[in-house]
């Protein structure tokens, strides 16, 4: 059977700030991302699976990246936790914000990083994700291909 990568696409709106930066996304800002998520793997050819023709399940991909990306990541505010901005995060978590503090700087291209490592933590054995594009705005974005980290 051939392999056929399918692809869902998630929004969320994020705010960040990039510590010791020399422009000005070392302010607080936010984006509307845009991460695609393509898999690969070959169709389920089982007649009597309910899944007879999927490679995995749109509601099944979606389920596990809302989880671990969107619901967590959506209208929350990321920073370094090594960074002063961690009294800045305590200040907003006080007041009852969404704040994530990382063990990387919030760029787009280790957000990618990041999201790859928890998707695939999670997809079935038979599926391998293939790739990530992470639109942080209409003209820029970070990609992840799992054939680049050999």
């Amino acid at each position: 059977m051939s392999k056929i990568r399918i692809t869902k696409q998630f929004t969320f709106e994020t705010g960040h700030a990039l510590y010791g930066y020399d422009g000005k996304c070392k302010n607080v800002h936010g984006h509307s991302y845009k991460l695609s998520v393509t898999v690969i793997g070959e169709p389920i050819t089982d007649m009597g699976n309910a899944k007879l023709g999927m490679v995995i399940d749109f509601g099944d991909l979606k389920k596990i990246v809302n989880r671990e990306i969107v619901n967590v990541f959506d209208h929350a505010t990321v920073f370094n936790k090594n960074t002063p901005h961690v009294e800045l995060a305590k200040e907003l978590s006080d007041r009852g914000h969404d704040v994530l503090l990382v063990d990387y700087q919030p760029t787009s291209e280790m957000m990618v990083i990041d999201f790859a490592a928890k998707i695939q933590s999670f997809l079935p054995d038979t599926i391998k994700l293939h790739s990530l594009r992470l639109s942080e705005t209409a003209t820029s974005y970070a990609e992840w291909h799992a054939a680049d980290q050999l």
